[in-house]
Formats: structure tokens, sequence, C-alpha cells
């Protein structure tokens, strides 16, 4: 099933998620759902935050970048009760875009690589090192379980001249090809 993306300005963005057990209601169905939103809205990540849920998990498939960054072929997993252990000193600046905040691209400076450990779908755990754009895409959506959106990330000047289009989302003014839904509107 193809699930509503939550916009920027929703409480639940913010939230930091919490861990889940393999007992968590309705996993399975939940991360399938979430793949399917994924591939619908034409992402290659997915947290749970920005499908309204509070808890620790994400899906990427960076595989579809594999011709613009070969580090990122293969790369298509879940990540549950993930932690970053480690980041390097080295960063890099790219362009990032999120489905949660539709139409905008902004250039985030992040560490090149990093260790994360996670459980995966079946509960198995891993510890694995990414780095290029596959570090990239990992902590943009780890981010999401944080309470954290690119946006925050990126020089003051750039967020005062995107600040029109951020005051929009927060009114309930998105324009995306997926279901949406916006941060609840204060009664006047």
């Amino acid at each position: 099933m193809k699930l509503p993306i939550y916009i920027y300005g929703h409480p639940v963005l913010r939230e930091v998620g919490v861990d889940i057990t393999p007992e968590y209601e309705g996993l399975s169905e939940l991360i399938e759902n979430m793949w399917e939103t994924m591939y619908f809205s034409d992402g290659i990540g997915l947290a749970a935050p920005q499908i309204g849920r509070a808890i620790r998990l994400f899906v990427i498939d960076a595989d579809p970048m594999k011709e613009s960054f070969p580090e990122c072929a293969g790369l298509k997993q879940t990540f549950i009760n993930a932690r970053i252990v480690e980041r390097s000193e080295e960063t890099c600046s790219e362009n990032e875009g999120c489905l949660s905040i539709p139409g905008i691209n902004e250039r985030v400076t992040r560490p090149t690589s990093i260790t994360i450990e996670y459980v995966d779908a079946n509960f198995q755990p891993h510890r694995e090192t990414y780095s290029g754009f596959a570090a990239r895409v990992i902590q943009h959506e780890y981010d999401h379980i944080e309470g954290i959106l690119f946006i925050d990330q990126i020089a003051a000047i750039r967020k005062q001249l995107i600040k029109g289009k951020l005051s929009n989302m927060l009114k309930g003014k998105v324009s995306a090809h997926y279901r949406t839904v916006t941060a609840p509107q204060k009664k006047k």
C-alpha cells in the first residue's frame, strides 16, 4: 500500500525515533509498504518518520545511482535500530533533496564515510562501513530517525533563500506527485 509522505513542519519529523522489536505490530507489512511508497515517490530512501512513525526504521535502495556512484551498486537494505558509530573527519558537499521537502535541493556537507550498526528486517545484526554517496544516502535517512532534516545543515544564507517555500509547506501548500500529510494547521 502506498502511504502518504509527511511534509516539512509536521511534528513527527522532529521526533527522535524509538527502537523497535520483532514484535512491533505489523512490522513486515509496514516495511513492505515503505518500499512501495518509496518507489512510487521516486525516492532512494524512506524513513519511518516520513510516514508518520517515530521509530528507528528506514529503507534504502541506492542501486539506481550506481552509474554515477559505483559504491551504491547493490545497496538495498532495511535498517532497524541503527546507530552510526563512526564518522570520518573528511567531508564532502553534494546536492540533496527529500520527499518530505519536495521541490527543494541544497548542498549538504557530510562525512565521506561512516560505520553503522543495525539489524535488518530479520533482526540479524550488522556492522558495516560505507563511503561516498552510499554513506550520504544512509546519513540522510539516519538523520530522519534522529529528528533532523537536511535543511538543518545548510548555510544560513541558503536557508533564508528557501524560507518562502518552507513557509508555504507549513501552510499546507505543497506540490508533489504522491499523497502528502502536512503540518496540522492552527485554528484562527
